[in-house]
């Protein structure tokens, strides 16, 4: 379990290394390497199983460094927050190394996750880029699309960021017409993930369409179709929100027919 609070002043503990989004093994086959002296340079994290952690960014992952995406399809979902908080923080730590505001090299802070400028005393902290994602249904079927950097064969919900000034629920609705042409009626929210590729929070939905005539945009979405249960496709990996909300929806129909 992760604990939220930066463990301050202190000079050791457990060690999680990342390299251009790849994550290290450790002897045990597990992302966290044993308890060592800590280097000035590393991020603290936080405490997992009451041990502190800290984040150590390289510049080059070696070879038998895996994916982000790999760890988190082969270990636990409790493992998730401690994987996803770090591999954000990398990403924000490998971005935001200058100034935003006037270009001048940034300094960490030890306090709070957070980067300041000494020149004008900008300060910026890990980016969100909050996300939804929506399971669009009509009855028991439902709709899942191909977006063009899918792996072959497999199909999920529809997702979009949200825009400056919109809210969630208007989001859900804009994505829905723009990829596919549907219009919907109700909206109902699931709960949201952490999806750290790189920096998104997916705030989970389902929508009822209001008919089944698909009209796809071809551009962000090359295809889509609507499934029975017992006859889908590829689905996406059972870590993922989107793989929830279609398992919640089958479960609902199966409960709905006994």
């Amino acid at each position: 379990m992760l604990r939220r609070e930066l463990p301050l002043g202190v000079a050791s503990g457990r060690v999680v290394r990342i390299a251009e989004g790849r994550i290290a093994p450790a002897t045990d086959g597990s992302p966290l390497q044993p308890s060592q002296p800590w280097h000035a340079a590393w991020q603290p994290l936080g405490y997992w199983n009451d041990e502190p952690v800290a984040l150590a960014v390289e510049k080059k992952a070696e070879e038998d460094w895996l994916e982000g995406r790999h760890w988190l399809s082969v270990l636990p979902e409790s493992w998730f927050p401690l994987l996803s908080t770090a591999l954000q923080v990398a990403a924000w730590l490998r971005d935001h190394r200058f100034c935003g505001r006037c270009g001048t090299p940034t300094s960490r802070l030890d306090t709070e996750f957070a980067m300041t400028c000494a020149s004008c005393g900008h300060r910026n902290y890990p980016r969100i880029s909050p996300c939804i994602i929506t399971l669009v249904t009509h009855g028991e079927a439902l709709l899942l699309a191909r977006s063009p950097r899918f792996p072959p064969g497999r199909y999920s919900t529809l997702a979009g960021y949200i825009e400056p000034g919109e809210s969630a629920e208007d989001a859900v609705r804009r994505e829905i017409y723009e990829e596919v042409g549907l219009t919907v009626a109700r909206v109902r929210y699931y709960r949201s993930q952490a999806w750290p590729f790189p920096h998104s929070l997916m705030l989970g939905f389902f929508a009822e369409a209001a008919s089944e005539t698909l009209h796809i945009d071809g551009i962000e979405i090359v295809d889509a179709a609507w499934f029975r249960p017992g006859e889908l496709p590829r689905l996406p990996p059972l870590y993922s929100i989107s793989r929830a909300l279609i398992e919640t929806h089958l479960s609902e129909v199966a409960t709905a027919g006994r």
